[in-house]
């Protein structure tokens, strides 16, 4: 049953605030600066708006450890506030990245998930955290890799330097979330796709002053920025399988034969693997796969794997 979903990622880069002024008035700024680019995706009516890794955070204000120190202090929860008014408001999700002390007192770099009420449903930490921002702005890693529900699917997060971990990629892997919302000052390239592609996920990545990109489940860039526009709107549709053609190339014609547009297939080429959706509210792309006996991509992987373990089938 297709289950179509709005995403936005608005790649602003950070705002520029004389450090003469006082915080206050820096955090007007910065406020007022976040509802002129929100007004740039809000008229499309998302379900979620990805923000990039510290938002919130001025431009000019990442080598000044006091001046830095003292604008979060001052700014407190106002960003937070600010941002829950506008999901409440818009009635959509917002994924709002920012520096945030911790309840110890401690500092994290986090991606909050900001529901259509408002309120924090789920709250991820930097993982893998580059090391300066715990040498010399007290940042601590992250331990855990949460998938928050939402009303529309599941999502995961990762912010910046994450992307480059291997054991954060495989824990989502296994958890299969919906979407991977990317928060970032750093693009990562190819593994955007990569991730995408091995979490079997649709990946939002939203960076700042960089190209945001909204990929699909089989590596495939379905939207992005450009150089006039620094945000992207794109619908999914989370309703959807990833299977490999091997086996399945003639069910894959019955099913067009017999359904037609209500289920569509993605061909990004040279991969070996396809995205299967179902475009219509009389059945689920799993009703599909049951149907006509289809066999999934990870499956056909553990079959391929057991067969090679197999010791009746390796050299001596």
């Amino acid at each position: 049953m297709a289950r179509y979903t709005k995403v936005s990622s608005i790649g602003a880069r950070p705002v520029l605030s004389d450090i003469d002024i006082d915080y206050s008035q820096t955090v007007e700024k910065v406020i007022s600066y976040w509802k002129h680019e929100l007004d740039q995706v809000l008229p499309d009516k998302p379900d979620i708006i990805v923000l990039p890794e510290g938002c919130d955070r001025p431009l000019n204000y990442p080598k000044l450890e006091k001046e830095k120190t003292e604008y979060y202090k001052n700014r407190g929860n106002q960003m937070l506030e600010f941002f829950s008014n506008i999901a409440l408001n818009n009635n959509c999700y917002i994924a709002y990245s920012a520096i945030r002390e911790a309840g110890d007192g401690t500092l994290r770099n986090s991606t909050q998930i900001i529901d259509r009420t408002g309120k924090v449903v789920g709250i991820y930490n930097k993982n893998y955290v580059v090391i300066e921002e715990t040498t010399e702005s007290g940042i601590l890693c992250g331990k855990d890799a949460p998938i928050i529900d939402c009303d529309f699917g599941r999502v995961a997060c990762a912010i910046c330097f994450d992307l480059n971990f291997d054991e954060l990629r495989l824990r989502y892997v296994k958890a299969k979330p919906d979407i991977i919302l990317f928060s970032s000052m750093y693009h990562g390239g190819l593994m955007q796709n990569y991730w995408a592609y091995s979490c079997r996920s649709y990946f939002a990545g939203c960076v700042a002053g960089l190209q945001n990109t909204i990929i699909s489940p089989v590596g495939e860039i379905i939207a992005s920025s450009t150089n006039y526009h620094d945000f992207v709107t794109a619908m999914v549709n989370l309703d959807y399988c990833v299977v490999h053609l091997d086996y399945n190339w003639e069910k894959l014609k019955r099913i067009k034969a017999k359904y037609g547009p209500k289920v569509k297939l993605t061909d990004p080429g040279y991969l070996g693997s396809v995205m299967l959706s179902s475009e219509t509210d009389e059945f689920t792309i799993s009703d599909i796969t049951k149907e006509f006996e289809i066999e999934l991509l990870d499956d056909y992987m553990r079959r391929a794997l057991a067969h090679n373990n197999n010791k009746m089938n390796v050299e001596p």
